[in-house]
């Protein structure tokens, strides 16, 4: 009996072996040996978390970025551009924030232009994204490390989950119809974009040739939630034009909501034809995320903008010398564009100091996870608007659509709120202390640094001091890294206990 059993464990044990042996020799044929030799160094380096390498990357390309703004041939006066305006440039650019303190229109060179459209491209997709798509392209799969990479950076909550947890809103199935997606979407987007935008500045007076730079520099810049206008003039002169303004927003909008929602829209769209055609009995279904996402982003949409018309509807230095349809569409895009679009077609700086404290609120929410924009996202706020309303009604479980929301999402919302209020107090004290700007003033455009906006009430110009523009450069960079990515490569992975202290309640309100 023992000898029988003894040959058993033997066979196991050789039959392990050479699924180890295949295994490993699998994985070294995927890619060059210099190159797994380096994916190792870094993976050991950085404690094999994708958060830290979000993180080192984004530090990487800025720095990349910076190096060749600075160069002679970058900019049109062909000298080199300063250490500081090229750092606030590139940072603005890969972190898809839009503010400059430059001219974009008449600073950089053609090769300047280009730097920057290929930075906000890059910051735009998403560093990790991109990254996986090429490592997807060198080895023709998806591995199990990869697909995880890949929805940790979707899914930041999947850092604080121990395995094996099915109930997130990116599952590992999903990351190769995700970045599909990805890649579709950002090419059909773009070029609808740009399809539309062309014409316009071709009727409004431009070349052919620098209409299609141009038009396709604003598609980049607007689906990208960027913000970058290369026109002398800015948007100012389109202010009444609604196929412009709407086209922008629209872009805009769907830059803002997020890859996994536009994954969930394009699957549930396929899952209705798929049924028409009795193909499938499966329903088409949008998931929480995607509902709650939507919901919040045209609440907040329309809030704003009603809002932001009642304040400025007599204001003579924004909307008060327009006509009443003009007056209500800028009130739109103003709302839309606070929320991580950047783009103004009225002064923003001639706003009311109440309209500022609403852009500041709207700003600071953002857009969607896993987007182009920055903030603390919609999904945060929505919920802990339902925690508070659960809480309020004495209900134990917090529920929307009637699915039932983890508690230990509230605390990473919690988290978020507190890490990004932290972030602006820091900056905006900061701030006043090197410069004798006005508080609301440096307030909105840390708030609009951090949310990756890219509105500024005047204060951000050439003339700040060099102290300030790292200041918001760094502010740029903690936004769109994102708070629980920064948390988590910060803090290391998520210590689990085998054992729960007693419990007391201490008073709170």
């Amino acid at each position: 009996m023992s000898s029988w059993l003894g040959n058993i464990a033997r066979r196991a044990k050789r039959a392990r072996s050479k699924r180890l042996a295949w295994s490993r020799t699998r994985s070294q044929t995927t890619l060059p040996p210099g190159i797994r030799g380096l994916g190792a160094r870094l993976q050991m380096l950085l404690g094999g978390q994708a958060a830290t390498t979000t993180v080192v990357v984004f530090i990487f390309l800025v720095g990349v970025t910076t190096g060749l703004l600075m160069m002679p041939f970058a900019a049109a006066s062909g000298e080199a551009t300063p250490l500081a305006d090229a750092l606030f440039t590139a940072t603005s650019a890969i972190c898809v924030t839009g503010l400059t303190t430059l001219d974009m229109a008449t600073h950089w060179s053609p090769a300047g232009h280009l730097i920057v459209f290929v930075a906000l491209q890059v910051g735009g997709i998403g560093v990790m994204t991109l990254a996986t798509l090429l490592a997807v392209i060198a080895s023709k799969r998806l591995g199990l490390s990869v697909r995880k990479m890949m929805a940790g950076d979707v899914d930041p909550s999947r850092l604080h989950e121990k395995e094996g947890s099915g109930n997130h809103g990116m599952r590992l199935g999903d990351v190769k119809g995700l970045l599909k997606t990805v890649f579709i979407s950002v090419i059909l987007i773009e070029l609808a974009l740009a399809a539309i935008i062309i014409p316009r500045l071709i009727v409004w007076g431009l070349d052919p040739v620098t209409a299609l730079w141009q038009g396709g520099y604003l598609a980049v810049s607007a689906f990208t939630n960027t913000g970058f206008v290369p026109l002398v003039d800015g948007l100012a002169p389109f202010v009444a034009d609604p196929i412009m303004v709407f086209t922008i927003g629209f872009g805009v909008f769907l830059g803002s909501i997020g890859f996994p929602v536009i994954y969930a829209i394009a699957r549930a769209v396929r899952t209705a034809r798929r049924r028409r055609q009795r193909r499938t009995w499966d329903h088409a279904r949008l998931g929480m995320h995607a509902r709650l996402t939507l919901s919040t982003t045209t609440l907040l949409l329309v809030i704003g903008a009603i809002a932001i018309a009642a304040l400025e509807w007599s204001n003579e230095d924004t909307l008060g010398d327009k006509s009443p349809g003009v007056k209500g569409m800028t009130a739109v895009f103003t709302s839309m564009m606070a929320r991580s679009g950047g783009f103004s077609t009225v002064d923003t700086a001639e706003f009311s100091g109440a309209t500022l404290l609403v852009l500041d609120m709207l700003m600071f929410v953002g857009g969607g996870s896993a987007s182009t924009a920055g903030g603390i996202k919609v999904t945060t706020l929505a919920i802990l608007f339902l925690a508070a309303f659960a809480e309020s009604r004495g209900n134990q479980d917090i529920v929307v659509y009637e699915r039932r929301i983890p508690s230990d999402v509230v605390r990473l919302a919690v988290s978020v709120v507190l890490w990004g209020a932290s972030i602006v107090a820091v900056s905006t004290i900061a701030l006043m202390r090197v410069t004798d700007g006005p508080l609301d003033r440096i307030l909105f455009d840390v708030i609009s640094a951090f949310a990756t906006c890219g509105l500024s009430a005047g204060f951000t110009s050439a003339e700040l001091p060099d102290s300030a523009k790292y200041i918001l450069s760094a502010t740029m960079l903690l936004g769109r890294v994102g708070t629980v990515t920064l948390a988590t490569a910060l803090s290391g992975t998520h210590r689990q206990t085998v054992y729960r202290r007693a419990k007391e309640r201490p008073i709170v309100g």
